[in-house]
């Protein structure tokens, strides 16, 4: 993924492309694997470790990278201006891991899997939101007096959905369909996160022999239950972000796509338990 932006940015100098939005992610600031919280945090939030997930990994190189590239002479004589947008969790129409929990639920008699606490707060961000953002990013380098401000710079990307857990999300877009969701986690926290050590274990002595991915781990366990909000005001002061969809447009777009892929969803998990 880094050695990918780098070889972009190489293009951008040679074919004097101008701008250059990098799409981060939230998880390059963390949760740690200590699990500590940040509750509307913002871009000069101290925070102590960071994730060690090899996804984390490589966009946090990749966005150093995009961020150290502003200013570079473009091949005309022109000059490489940049920023980085790091979007909260996304969801939306379309959205893979959406549709990988419904299977989920409709395998559990339509009843979602709780796989994080009520208390861990997160604040997903509407997928038209985060497209939005990065439009009014682009038309921001275009204008001087407001370039100045965002190059170079990161920003948090959120909207107004309201803060909830990861698993009450999936419920919150689908309880009008009628989907429940479980009350607890399957163990106790701390057991789920040796169980994935475990797994994480077996997974390893077997790595000779044969390929096995475990159901979980311990950053994802980590991930899914650490309260982790942060707020898009740096974003809204700098380049005029402000979320183009309601909570309650963005529940209603996805909620029809859901519900749109129930039918061919049930056909084919009965045929691959055939």
């Amino acid at each position: 993924m880094c050695q990918g932006t780098k070889l972009l940015l190489e293009a951008c100098v040679r074919c004097n492309v101008q701008h250059f939005i990098y799409t981060s992610t939230l998880e390059v600031a963390g949760p740690n694997c200590k699990g500590d919280p940040i509750f509307n945090g913002d871009e000069d939030t101290a925070y102590d470790g960071e994730s060690k997930s090899p996804y984390a990994q490589s966009k946090r190189l990749a966005e150093d990278s995009v961020l150290k590239a502003d200013g570079q002479l473009l091949k005309d004589g022109g000059t490489l201006m940049t920023c980085a947008l790091r979007p909260m969790y996304i969801f939306g129409e379309g959205c893979p891991f959406l549709q990988g929990h419904l299977d989920k639920c409709l395998l559990n008699k339509n009843v979602y899997l709780r796989f994080s606490r009520k208390e861990a707060l997160v604040n997903p961000v509407y997928v038209g939101n985060i497209a939005w953002a990065h439009v009014q990013a682009a038309k921001a380098l275009r204008v001087p007096q407001k370039a100045k401000h965002i190059r170079g710079q990161f920003y948090y990307i959120s909207d107004d959905t309201p803060h909830v857990s990861y698993a009450d999300l999936n419920y919150e877009l689908t309880k009008d369909l009628g989907f429940g969701i479980e009350p607890r986690l399957p163990m106790p926290l701390t057991m789920l996160y040796y169980f994935s050590l475990l797994l994480e274990i077996v997974s390893f002595l077997l790595r000779p022999f044969v390929r096995y991915i475990p159901s979980t781990n311990r950053h994802l366990v980590t991930l899914l239950n650490t309260p982790f909000t942060f707020s898009y005001r740096k974003a809204q002061k700098d380049f005029g972000y402000m979320p183009r969809y309601t909570w309650e447009e963005a529940k209603q777009c996805t909620a029809q796509w859901i519900a749109s892929i129930v039918p061919q969803r049930r056909v084919y998990l009965k045929s691959k338990a055939a």
